[in-house]
């Protein structure tokens, strides 16, 4: 038993790159049992992910894929299909991001699933839903961000539509997904049910954009332009200051005229452009005009303090080499360093999130490719000669953990 609030749940997890893995990894921390079951290539980030001394274990699939297990079958073998059937058995959540088309040609579409696995949670993650024109077509995040709108958002920052430069749809839809899943155990615990689940990335990026910027057009007629133009002004960026860059976000009436009253301008609260949130909204690229000028006489360091005194929400602009450095994040224990037994010294991440009850107790790294092949096999009843011939990808390295 691993501990957490979802100790006893298995996990059959047919997921590769992130958005699948990024929902697999919080129910493997949340103490469920995760196990990856990964072609013989093995998941596509092992490589793509960067480098590693072993070449399978790319920095980013590490982060990817903590506390899971590996088991590598040729899923277009029948014996080896039948011993996912047989995986299945025992499972509680059954997860893929594998096309619908290519599912059901394998058996494994939702439907045949639930009809031999009556109490399974069957979630698809799949670029677009299975009603619509596009069910059909492949989905990585960079397509997502571009037809769902956030490309295009950052168009009316930098003059033309730009990337979020991290995997932001995945993450965010592979959290929806663990969601999902989270709230259809809690629908079985009380009913006994399984369910089928579907969790499409193009929708639930084109909600996640329209939620924050259908705005004024979400009424008919219209009362005014598409957008939260607080979020959208240019000037909504971090703000140079002496010697760097600061983040500062003063949106109700006490913060805004607290920090009028920091940047030497306490008029401000009674200018009528400025002396309430309607108006402020209302005049949004003169407030952050005044903001940006007002911060550029002092450094970022002095700013921090005069703005926590004053209980201005601010931040400092950390880029990747500071934000490993920073001090809160040492005090709360993000990260520890392991020795792995192929890549040395290793940082790896803690998750953030705290339960009274405990999260799992053993912390496993990410799994080699078919590294927990023979002992899951051998838990679901295969003898050793059977498993000799399902394994198609064994560990090259013992003692993983």
């Amino acid at each position: 038993m691993s501990g957490g609030p979802l100790a006893g749940v298995r996990v059959v997890d047919l997921t590769t790159v992130v958005v699948g893995p990024t929902a697999t990894l919080f129910l493997a921390d949340y103490g469920a049992e995760v196990i990856k079951v990964e072609a013989p290539g093995g998941d596509l980030l092992r490589t793509l992910g960067g480098r590693s001394k072993s070449g399978q274990l790319s920095g980013k699939f590490t982060h990817f894929n903590r506390n899971k297990r590996s088991l590598a079958l040729d899923l277009k073998q029948a014996k080896a299909l039948e011993a996912l059937h047989r995986l299945l058995e025992t499972a509680d959540v059954f997860i893929a991001n594998i096309r619908p088309a290519a599912l059901e040609r394998l058996g494994l579409g939702a439907e045949a699933l639930r009809a031999r696995h009556k109490k399974l949670i069957v979630c698809n993650l799949m670029g677009f839903g299975r009603d619509g024109r596009y069910r059909d077509r492949p989905a990585y995040d960079s397509i997502i961000q571009g037809m769902s709108g956030v490309a295009a958002c950052n168009a009316r920052i930098f003059g033309e539509p730009k990337f979020v430069p991290m995997v932001l749809m995945d993450h965010t839809v592979g959290l929806i997904a663990a969601q999902c899943i989270l709230a259809a155990l809690f629908h079985r615990e009380k009913t006994g049910e399984g369910q089928a689940i579907e969790v499409p990335m193009f929708e639930n990026a084109a909600s996640f954009v329209l939620v924050e910027h259908l705005g004024d057009r979400s009424f008919v007629p219209p009362l005014g332009d598409w957008g939260d133009r607080r979020v959208l002004d240019p000037l909504a960026q971090p703000i140079q200051t002496k010697d760097g860059w600061i983040c500062v976000s003063a949106n109700n009436d006490k913060q805004a005229f607290a920090l009028f009253a920091a940047i030497g301008r306490p008029e401000l609260k009674d200018d009528p452009r400025f002396n309430s949130v309607k108006t402020r909204y209302a005049h949004v690229r003169e407030y952050f005009t005044i903001r940006a000028e007002g911060l550029r006489g002092k450094t970022t360091a002095e700013w921090l303090d005069i703005l926590e005194k004053a209980d201005v929400p601010a931040g400092r602009v950390h880029d990747l080499e500071t934000l490993v450095e920073d001090e809160h994040l040492a005090d709360v224990g993000l990260f520890r360093t392991i020795e792995h037994p192929t890549e040395g010294p290793k940082i790896e991440l803690n998750n953030p999130n705290k339960f009274s009850a405990g999260l799992r107790e053993e912390q496993t790294t990410a799994p080699f490719l078919g590294g927990d092949s023979v002992e899951i096999l051998s838990e679901i009843g295969y003898a050793p000669n059977e498993i000799d011939e399902l394994v198609k990808a064994k560990a090259t390295i013992d003692g993983r953990r």
